[in-house]
């Protein structure tokens, strides 16, 4: 029993694709950085934007994640590890402020 298996893998023009599009966004990343004229917090905004394009670059050409069909359960893993990430990020910075916090008061 041959399965095909060209629906799962990318095709190597959207492998070079993607390529490209991740080294582009982090000459950007670095370009903003390195040349240092934007204000501190227009460049952390520019930063944030790069990498959230920088991951949907990665998943889209990479892990070959789309809006098929057949993609749920993987939408749905996805979806579950971002919330995950988030408990832990914003979890650890609300402990580190509140530990910070009483430690500043004595």
């Amino acid at each position: 029993m041959a399965h095909s298996h060209s629906e799962a893998h990318g095709s190597l023009g959207s492998y070079v694709a993607g390529f490209i599009l991740a080294v582009l966004l982090t000459a950007a990343a670095f370009g903003v950085v390195m040349h240092g004229t934007l204000a501190p917090g227009i460049i952390m905004v520019v930063l944030a934007v790069l990498a959230f394009v920088q991951v949907i670059v990665h998943l889209v050409f990479f892990l070959h994640l789309n809006t098929s069909s057949g993609q749920g359960w993987n939408v749905l893993s996805l979806a579950y590890t971002v919330l995950a990430a988030a408990f832990l990020i914003f979890g650890t910075i609300w402990v580190m402020h509140n530990v910070g916090m009483n430690m500043m008061s004595r």
